[in-house]
């Protein structure tokens, strides 16, 4: 089988914590999350937690209504994304309609606004407010396609709609491809858009954070005291490209993805399962050749949830055998859903060009439950490290772990 070197060629991003991958990545720097009390949370009836973190997005300028006219706001901060990793790239119109590349993207869902107008017509019997774009924005594949049809591409179209874990997944299906020879060049991602009804389904499970008179001082990844996660949202974009045909162009080179590995539990759709994760983990060392003495940081999932905190962090020490140094970006921008394995690889390739790794914020005193790792607090970590492992697991009991390579 043909086995191909996949390099990231182009990175961008829409967060929390500013609407590009350098102010995100130097915002990790000011050591301060980016979690508010929403006044409109509050209105939610037997809604326990008011928390959040925003994206401040603003829509290029650029953009017609006629650009839009398919896109919720998922859609929207994906383009977004992906318009700034396009451009890192230096990709141009015949490298994007050469049928050589594909996108791979996802998100929980798709847009949630438009479900009102399927709703309304439901109720009043009338279709006045259902266009010939309203399912467009509302369907699971919207960012996909829609970044698809934006830059004209011909290739694969791989949409993942696998809850937390969608980024990761896209990324990673997207250096496959590559490694098989069936494309060149892969626009891979993930996008998520707040809305109350993805802060209800993780409220009614018990697991969000409750503080919402202290929004600084939480989530709070592996600590003893943690109370739940925070919903976020935002959207990343990496650009992945076979090692030659990027030399070629002379695309400059941010990193090299070299190891992938999905699982799934097969037993519970929301309880973690520590023994299925560990062989994503061990997966992607293996399909990486590399030895877990090799990988000198992971970036963790780190939600702040119990059961969730804890079943990682037993993995990755099953996994590596030692208190490998991890941490949470989560205790930056909250848990981005969609979004959140995209993001945090993109600031793990920024890790690995600048050699700072970023600490988990409120980590006081870690959870004696949690499994033996070098958690990594205070001002964060320099390393001289060539290999750092990006972990995320999701809802249905999916599994994913990727391995980048510093160059």
């Amino acid at each position: 089988m043909m086995c191909r070197r996949v390099v990231v060629t182009g990175m961008g991003a829409v967060s929390p914590l500013g609407n590009d991958v350098e102010a995100s990545f130097a915002r990790l720097k000011v050591f301060e999350n980016c979690v508010q009390a929403l006044p409109e949370l509050s209105e939610y009836k037997g809604l326990n937690t008011h928390l959040g973190c925003r994206t401040a997005f603003v829509r290029p300028a650029a953009w017609t209504r006629k650009t839009t006219r398919t896109m919720g706001d998922v859609a929207q901060y994906a383009l977004a994304a992906t318009e700034q990793a396009v451009a890192q790239a230096g990709l141009d119109a015949e490298d994007l309609e050469s049928g050589r590349t594909g996108v791979a993207y996802g998100s929980c869902s798709g847009s949630v606004p438009p479900l009102l107008d399927f709703h309304s017509m439901i109720q009043t019997k009338e279709v006045a407010g259902v266009t010939s774009g309203t399912y467009i924005k509302l369907m699971p594949q919207t960012a996909a396609c829609n970044i698809s049809v934006y830059f004209k591409t011909h290739g694969r179209l791989v949409p993942t709609g696998t809850a937390c874990t969608s980024g990761s997944l896209a990324i990673g299906n997207a250096a496959e491809l590559i490694r098989w020879g069936v494309q060149d060049v892969m626009i891979a991602g993930g996008a998520e858009e707040f809305s109350p009804t993805q802060v209800a389904v993780f409220d009614t499970l018990y697991a969000t954070s409750v503080r919402n008179d202290a929004p600084k001082s939480t989530p709070a990844p592996y600590d003893a005291d943690r109370d739940g996660l925070v919903i976020g949202d935002g959207a990343a974009t990496l650009i992945l490209e076979e090692y030659e045909h990027a030399r070629a162009r002379g695309a400059a080179i941010l990193a090299e993805v070299v190891g992938f590995a999905e699982t799934t539990d097969g037993t519970h759709v929301t309880n973690p399962n520590a023994e299925t994760m560990t062989s994503a983990l061990t997966g992607a060392l293996r399909d990486a050749g590399l030895d877990g003495s090799a990988v000198g940081y992971v970036s963790g999932h780190g939600t702040a949830t119990k059961a969730g905190d804890v079943a990682e962090t037993m993995a990755t020490r099953a996994a590596f055998g030692r208190a490998v140094p991890i941490s949470s970006v989560k205790s930056y921008t909250g848990h981005t859903l969609g979004a959140c394995g995209s993001l945090e690889a993109a600031m793990l390739v920024k890790s690995l060009q600048t050699g700072w790794y970023p600490p988990t914020l409120n980590l006081r005193h870690v959870d004696p439950a949690c499994a033996e790792l070098d958690y990594v607090t205070g001002e964060g970590r320099t390393l001289d490290i060539e290999y750092a492992m990006s972990n995320n697991f999701a809802f249905g009991g999916v599994n994913t772990s990727l391995i980048f390579r510093r160059v």
